[in-house]
């Protein structure tokens, strides 16, 4: 479950919470009858819903990127916004924007090979380009060498790559969100814990293993 409440839609007075419950949801309550038409429970909305406004703002966010009047391709657009959510660790942001490449006419072999586009063929020099960028933004903190960005404003005029960061960074916000939250896809337990030792191991056995190691 996520880690905020969710707000059901009789206490929905928001035209915003209202509007984005009926384009998602119809007449379902998506607290008591959870899902959308992608699979996933919808509880972002329902969280972002506490905060009419937040959600207003997302809401806006995308209806920037999707607006015809981006220059920036598409399939390039979404290759930045799912390699942020590969990069920051969020399933969700990461498995929506898959299945938007997939809408997009993107072959199974080209999502498949995300994760390792570094070493992927099915790539062309462009989109590399983008993958690499996304990933000094996200990965990286805003860290883009002189050299890489020379390359970027080669292939791209400034509006795209504005758009290109804004979109990326955007995402990054989500992702880093979705998983403080625990919304959607991201309501799972951190998989990097301790593994514990056998109830025999003690912790002098350990120091005295590293030293005859050592």
């Amino acid at each position: 479950m996520p880690r905020l409440r969710q707000v059901p839609l009789a206490e929905a007075t928001s035209d915003v919470v209202k509007n984005c419950y009926r384009l998602l949801f119809g007449e379902r309550d998506p607290v008591a009858e959870p899902g959308t038409a992608t699979g996933t429970p919808g509880d972002w909305w329902t969280v972002f819903a506490n905060s009419p406004d937040a959600l207003r703002h997302a809401a806006q966010g995308f209806a920037f990127y999707r607006d015809p009047k981006r220059k920036l391709d598409p399939v390039l657009r979404e290759l930045g916004q799912a390699w942020a959510g590969y990069a920051a660790g969020s399933q969700f942001v990461f498995s929506q924007h898959c299945k938007s490449l997939r809408g997009l006419g993107v072959s199974e072999e080209r999502i498949a090979a995300l994760p390792v586009w570094q070493f992927a063929t099915c790539y062309d020099a462009k989109e590399r380009l983008v993958l690499a960028y996304a990933d000094r933004l996200v990965t990286h903190r805003g860290r883009v060498p002189d050299a890489l960005f020379t390359q970027l404003k080669a292939e791209f005029g400034d509006e795209e790559i504005l758009e290109l960061t804004y979109i990326t960074c955007l995402y990054d916000m989500h992702a880093v969100m979705s998983k403080a939250l625990r919304t959607e896809w991201d309501d799972r337990d951190d998989p990097i814990v301790e593994v514990a030792a056998p109830a025999d191991f003690s912790a002098r056995d350990f120091l005295d293993t590293g030293r005859n190691r050592g």
